[in-house]
């Protein structure tokens, strides 16, 4: 398997990315769970950590998957930043 090796320069981006559309989407009135960097005070609750299991095991990716083709990446950052 190739090693993936992030840009740095790319990281500001997609943090900015990430932070607009949870935005957006909480504007919206979307539940959001929010998985960013923390410090937790509290366990995480088990109705979270089972729904991230599930996820986990799940043999089919969700819809939601970021294309690995560059030319497809590049036509879902066009959509998300449009």
């Amino acid at each position: 398997m190739e090693e993936f090796r992030e840009n740095p320069a790319f990281a500001s981006v997609r943090f900015a990315v990430v932070v607009e559309l949870k935005s957006k989407l909480r504007h919206a009135g979307e539940d959001i769970i929010d998985l960013g960097m923390g410090n937790p005070d509290l366990p995480t609750p088990k109705h979270i950590v089972d729904k991230l299991v599930e996820a986990v095991r799940n043999p089919r990716p969700p819809l939601f998957a970021f294309p690995r083709d560059p030319e497809a990446a590049a036509g879902h950052l066009q959509l998300v930043q449009a």
